[in-house]
């Protein structure tokens, strides 16, 4: 009875074994994709350039004068550049990791030999 159990672990583990690569490239990728999308809308939640550039024209404290509008143009156009550049860099760094997920396998067998 114990050999039959034996048997069937042994046999499991090299099925697994065989299946690892296509489950690391076709589920494992996708689960990994969906989580760097998460990642960059956190990043997209967290810097929102598209808010700061709706209200490009909004005077700051309420100050509605010709100076006021200005500075609030101002601040808010380099605030837009600014946070735009951080999330395409956040975006380059999510792009990245992705990129190491799928390289990682063919890294470690790379490394083995």
């Amino acid at each position: 009875m114990w050999i039959l159990v034996l048997q069937r672990m042994v046999l499991e583990f090299f099925l697994d074994l065989l299946y690892f690569p296509l489950w690391w490239y076709s589920g494992g990728a996708k689960r990994v994709l969906w989580f760097c999308f998460g990642l960059i809308q956190d990043g997209n939640a967290q810097f929102v350039p598209w808010l700061w550039l709706k209200n490009i024209f909004v005077p700051m404290y309420g100050q509605r004068d010709i100076g006021g509008f200005l500075i609030s143009i101002f601040v808010r156009f380099w605030n837009v550049i600014f946070r735009s550049i951080l999330l395409l860099i956040w975006l380059a760094v999510v792009l990245f990791l992705f990129l190491i997920y799928l390289a990682l396998p063919v890294l470690v067998v790379y490394m083995l030999f």
